[in-house]
């Protein structure tokens, strides 16, 4: 089987990534590591940018990949409705892995943890709350995605066989929190990346791991806290 071409990125947390890749080999990318959520104004840019430094036009591409979170509602929306409108313009299908997957990818590509290490990316749900997901050393989801309170209770309860290793921009708020339990190893400075993407995006092609394009929605973590209106006071 040849290598697909595949155009993958992900909007849920304030990193914007896009990557034009040849399976999971790169060929052209974009990214902005600011912290500002700037993918309203970056993302059809960087697609449009990385097609252009490839020199291929989008009717060439295998499949469209979005991180679908959980992560920024907003940044999610703008990123899922974009690889809907590529897909459905171009009649390509639709890859939509989780963006925990796409950081245990990235971490795979930049690290190499023990055979028997559990994975923990984890995504900054504001204060100490993340959104996480255990995954084996082989990149094998262990359980589902949600929300944690990190404290010592939780670090505690970790065992020292299986190591845990933590990453993302949520387990990086924490790092004083790891210091204070060295049993948790924690790797810095991974994000939703170009590495990750496009090797997430292939593994998830070459299974047939493909998403209905009308139902695939994104994965906020939690429901939305909307406030409720205020009464008017009755004169």
């Amino acid at each position: 089987m040849s290598a697909p071409l595949l155009l993958a990125f992900d909007t849920a947390t304030p990193h914007c990534a896009v990557v034009l890749s040849e399976g999971a080999v790169p060929l052209a990318w974009r990214e902005d590591a600011g912290e500002r959520l700037s993918h309203a104004e970056h993302l059809n840019v960087f697609i449009e940018a990385v097609m252009a430094d490839a020199g291929l036009p989008l009717a060439r591409l295998d499949a469209v990949a979005v991180g679908t979170g959980p992560g920024s509602y907003t940044g999610l929306r703008i990123g899922l409705s974009a690889a809907k409108g590529l897909c459905f313009a171009l009649d390509k299908p639709l890859i939509g892995p989780g963006t925990l997957d796409v950081l245990a990818h990235e971490l795979s590509a930049l690290d190499a943890p023990g055979p028997d290490d559990r994975l923990r990316p984890m995504i900054d749900a504001r204060r100490m709350e993340v959104f996480t997901r255990a995954f084996s050393a082989g990149l094998e989801p262990l359980d589902d995605s949600a929300p944690l309170i990190l404290d010592d209770a939780w670090c505690a309860a970790q065992p020292a066989v299986p190591r845990t290793t933590v990453f993302g921009n949520g387990a990086d708020k924490a790092a004083a929190l790891w210091a204070a339990h060295p049993h948790i190893r924690h790797v810095a400075g991974v994000r939703p990346s170009v590495k990750g993407l496009a090797r997430c995006a292939d593994a998830f092609f070459r299974a047939g791991r493909f998403s209905d394009l009308a139902y695939l929605v994104p994965d906020y973590g939690k429901p939305a806290n909307v406030a409720q209106p205020r009464k008017k006071r009755e004169a």
